[in-house]
């Protein structure tokens, strides 16, 4: 289970799950990451880097993955789509500390791509619901624990 953002085209006559809604079924009819996406690749990864430090980097014809293991933060461009997830791993403190580097890394990739991320736990863009998000994350990441161990 994880946190999941999705990055989509800002368009005003569609609704957070329509625009949602055509990013992957664009994504589902892609087969390779398009030229255009690749270029952004090529300008967030380093500038991620910068903020998170060691990261492991993936690369095949359909698909572009980031993954950080001290947060569990995996950035990814799979087809025509771009996501970042979290696993449900952090609570409290630790919750606000990861959502301050989710919050630079979507800042980046927005930049970049000029595609605005949309957070599918609270419907809407995400740079709206920082505090939201870190509620789910650290009330999730609690509930979990109490269930399973951990």
């Amino acid at each position: 289970m994880s946190y999941d953002i999705y990055f989509v085209e800002p368009r005003a006559d569609l609704s957070w799950d329509e625009l949602s809604e055509g990013r992957e079924a664009a994504a589902e009819a892609s087969q390779d990451v398009p030229a255009a996406l690749i270029e952004v690749w090529g300008r967030v990864t380093p500038q991620a880097e910068a903020i998170l430090g060691e990261v492991e980097l993936a690369r095949s014809a359909g698909a572009l993955e980031l993954s950080h293991d001290g947060t569990g933060l995996d950035l990814a461009i799979f087809g025509d789509e771009i996501s970042l997830s979290v696993p449900y791993w952090h609570d409290g403190e630790r919750a606000a500390q990861v959502f301050q580097i989710v919050s630079a890394i979507v800042a980046i990739v927005e930049r970049e791509s000029g595609l605005i991320a949309f957070d599918p736990q609270t419907e809407g863009p995400f740079t709206a619901s920082i505090d939201s998000a870190v509620s789910i994350m650290s009330g999730t990441a609690q509930d979990l624990r109490s269930r399973y161990g951990g």
